[in-house]
């Protein structure tokens, strides 16, 4: 046993943005320094594959796990979640005041998802990169929770569960720069540079060959908001969702998702849908708006609605794809459509609007 010492992940930037790479490089190196805490720099973790050495690592990583990375919280805790690295949601006090403002208005909502299946004990903790310039907070959030942490992990060497072949060895060993707080923190051998090439691709080396990550895009489910309402999987005409042994739904098909296209995620009524590129906020996962409550004042000037704006994203694919367009006629979700209907809170605020005669 290495003792009781927490893990701290750092998933790198898909951008060659040197201040990025400096500040991933001063977080990594102050804390290895301290020698309190294991440290791992790992490719941006929604680019990796299931059976990229460092996917493997995270699958490995028994204990409590700090995981910084260039995502909202949420998006990077459900995004490990699908890959199999699950845990509770570990509280941080690391937010800037507008994360504290959507924070707020979220804990005053009720997510009433079906959660996760197969939760360990271990507590998992995201921070966002992109929120402070500077090293200095994160280093503080750090040894805050590694303050708190009774973890005991086993050794880093160790996460291969059984008896690892040399070759895995070789590509955990030589990938990335896996800085450990053992007091020497030197980088990977092979001359890796924080586990980027030349264009800005994250890899590795294996053998003389190269380990790369390239940009994708596919939904993430956040679970502690999806109800299971399969909206999802009758709007998408594309395969990309399944559902599992237990009859819940699930991304089955990533890579069938059009890039660039977030549609799904406007349909679903619950906002449980992440594309964490994404260029808005609420889809790519930032704290606050549960089921759909706030209204796009927009809308009432003639912009199209989110329905609206979902099946004509789904419509330019269907036609790149050599398919009919099929406009509102496909997979739409009918709000209330029955006179005896179960209204709810959105019903209540549209019909306010119309009163307002605007």
């Amino acid at each position: 046993m290495a003792g009781k010492k927490l893990t701290v992940v750092i998933s790198q930037s898909q951008s060659k943005n040197p201040a990025h790479r400096d500040l991933e490089e001063t977080i990594a190196a102050d804390l290895m320094m301290s020698g309190e805490v294991e440290v791992s720099l790992v490719p941006h973790l929604y680019d990796m594959s299931a059976d990229h050495s460092g996917m493997l690592f995270l699958k490995g990583i028994p204990g409590d796990i700090v995981f910084a990375s260039w995502l909202y919280p949420r998006a990077a805790f459900w995004t490990l979640d699908r890959d199999g690295i699950r845990g509770q949601e570990g509280i941080t006090t690391l937010h800037t005041e507008e994360d504290e403002e959507e924070l707020s208005e979220e804990n005053q909502q009720q997510a009433n998802g079906i959660g996760s299946v197969e939760v360990p004990s271990r507590k998992i903790y995201c921070l966002d990169l992109r929120s402070f310039g500077d090293a200095e907070p994160y280093l503080d959030e750090v040894k805050r929770i590694a303050s708190e942490a009774t973890t005991q992990t086993v050794d880093l060497m160790s996460f291969i569960q059984g008896n690892p072949k040399q070759e895995q060895l070789e590509r955990y060993l030589n990938p990335l720069p896996i800085l450990n707080g053992n007091g020497n923190g030197t980088p990977a051998a092979n001359g890796a540079n924080n586990g980027s090439t030349q264009n800005g691709e994250a890899a590795s080396s294996q053998n003389g060959d190269t380990e790369k990550v390239s940009r994708r895009w596919y939904p993430v489910i956040d679970y502690s908001r999806c109800t299971n309402c399969m909206e999802c999987i009758d709007f998408c005409l594309f395969g990309v969702y399944g559902v599992d042994g237990l009859d819940r739904i699930l991304v089955d098909e990533q890579d069938n998702c059009k890039k660039g296209c977030p549609a799904c995620s406007r349909v679903c009524p619950e906002n449980a849908i992440i594309f964490p590129q994404h260029k808005s906020a609420s889809i790519a996962g930032a704290p606050g708006e549960i089921g759909n409550l706030k209204i796009d004042l927009s809308q009432l000037f003639g912009a199209p609605t989110a329905l609206e704006q979902a099946a004509l994203e789904r419509d330019t694919e269907l036609v790149a794809d050599g398919r009919e367009a099929v406009g509102m006629t496909v997979g739409i979700p009918k709000r209330q459509t029955e006179e005896n209907a179960e209204r709810d809170d959105l019903d209540e605020m549209l019909d306010d609007l119309d009163n307002l005669g605007l």
